[in-house]
């Protein structure tokens, strides 16, 4: 007995130690993402402007707007014209510079806060977290009720496939009815879409349809490899993701030209918007052409550094031995990505509402950065540059009714905007050095945009993000 008493208090005071341990480094990760608190930069609370003198990009249409002035209050735009007069409101004066509305993109994986400010550094005001769990809940309430400074953010259910397809980063469905009541759940906890993904059975897909639209929540596809390509698609699936998905699924990895045909068709009849996320992919031909100093690269650096350890060091070890033992991979990878292209230019052609969307957060794809190296790779398809913008601003507005109030400098709109020094449809790539930004009205100056970069640099929070992942297996799995 008396061993056992003896035991016990070790095990208790391991318990206590261990417990201590994780308060001070939730603490201690906190207080290192305070710069986005609210509270510790009062101009942020401000969001009621007169902005004077600036060259309007509208995206409603592909035109400049010159000389105009903005008001905006409580975060939307109220009014546009040549000149407005009022008293007692701060008037921002443009510069005669350019005002565009602010990058979505659509298929991000966020791992931390430090995130947030990345995207806003390169412009983007909204984006869309397709593998929701528990932290990101309390992200989306902490912006929510103006805790903190961040883009738009919208978050997809965890990943919900079947039991056969194994791995922890997805939830594993037994049956119908459980399907039904993870929807239900979802909804009731805050999620805003519900993502399937490619092991998903044709019993839980339909399962999941009906109580999705019971419920009135959209569903986010990574089309599964359980069902033919083209019965997957329903009203209910707001867009499909991953040219290489068509590929490998619709396809069965054959770059045929003619039988991409009947996928486009159903892309078109059906409405569906696609999420192409050509830079996640193309990544892994930067791989292959690079030996390891690539994972010291200045933007494998902004990479959350659990998630270089456990998906960047992995992916780019997988595709070095795959290099080592298939001389051909680096022109077969490449090929592939071309096909791709050549898939959103027909997509583009045809039609098809293209939604710009990166993988950002996954192997060496970085928050933020990656969506102007995205537009870069649908101007090589034939897109103009308004064309290319366009699946950035205006085309998500098209997917989601919680997006009609983005994508487009209108009055009614959220007054999330880059401002840049020369006239981005020019050249896109203005829009990766914005002056300022301005997210639901805040304006957020270029020395606090580039303190959200150098704050994100090579951050150490890698124990902090396991103990979140861990919760994630907790409470999803």
């Amino acid at each position: 007995m008396k061993h056992l008493k003896k035991g016990l208090k070790i095990i208790l005071s391991l318990l206590l130690i261990i417990t201590i341990t994780i308060v001070v480094l939730l603490v201690v990760d906190l207080n290192n993402t305070s710069y986005l608190n609210i509270k510790n930069n009062p101009d942020l609370s401000k969001n009621s402007y007169l902005i004077s003198n600036i060259n309007i990009v509208p995206m409603s249409k592909d035109t400049i707007l010159t000389n105009k002035t903005i008001f905006v209050e409580n975060g939307i735009i109220k009014n546009i014209d040549d000149s407005i007069v009022m008293e007692g409101i701060e008037v921002i004066d443009g510069e005669n510079k350019f005002i565009s509305p602010g990058l979505i993109d659509m298929h991000t994986h966020v791992w931390d806060k430090h995130e947030l400010g990345l995207y806003l550094a390169n412009g983007v005001t909204t984006i869309r977290n397709l593998w929701g769990y528990s932290m990101h809940l309390r992200i989306k309430d902490g912006l929510k009720n103006n805790k903190m400074i961040g883009p738009m953010f919208f978050t997809s259910s965890p990943k919900l496939t079947s039991v056969q397809d194994y791995g922890d980063d997805k939830v594993q469905v037994g049956s119908p009815e459980e399907a039904k009541n993870l929807v239900i759940a979802y909804k009731k906890r805050g999620f805003d879409f519900i993502k399937i993904y490619a092991g998903l059975k044709e019993d839980l897909y339909h399962a999941i349809i009906e109580q999705s639209e019971e419920s009135d929540i959209s569903i986010i596809s990574h089309p599964s490899h359980e069902m033919p390509y083209l019965n997957q698609f329903h009203p209910q699936i707001v867009s499909f993701e991953h040219s290489e998905e068509i590929v490998q699924q619709g396809l069965k990895y054959q770059l045929d030209s003619l039988k991409v045909e009947s996928i486009l068709e159903k892309f078109v009849s059906t409405n569906t918007s696609f999420c192409p996320t050509l830079t996640g992919y193309y990544k892994i031909f930067e791989m292959l052409e690079n030996d390891e100093t690539i994972l010291k690269s200045n933007l494998v650096g902004f990479i959350n550094p659990l998630l270089q350890k456990v998906d960047s060091k992995v992916q780019y070890d997988r595709w070095a031995s795959e290099k080592r033992h298939n001389s051909s991979i680096n022109k077969n990878i490449y090929e592939q990505h071309q096909f791709h292209l050549y898939i959103l230019k027909r997509m583009h052609e045809e039609g098809v509402n293209i939604i710009c969307g990166t993988d950002a957060g996954i192997g060496i794809t970085a928050p933020g950065y990656s969506i102007h190296q995205e537009l870069m790779l649908y101007q090589e398809t034939g897109m103009s540059n308004f064309e290319a913008l366009k699946t950035a601003t205006i085309n998500p507005t098209k997917t989601h009714k919680e997006f009609e109030q983005m994508g487009s400098i209108e009055n009614g709109k959220f007054a999330n905007f880059i401002v840049t020094t020369n006239n981005p449809l020019e050249n896109l790539s203005e829009l990766s050095k914005p002056e300022w930004v301005m997210i639901q009205g805040r304006k957020i100056n270029k020395k606090t945009l580039n303190e959200f970069t150098n704050n994100a640099r090579d951050r150490s929070n890698l124990i902090v993000t396991a103990l979140r992942y861990a919760e994630y297996l907790l409470v999803e799995k």
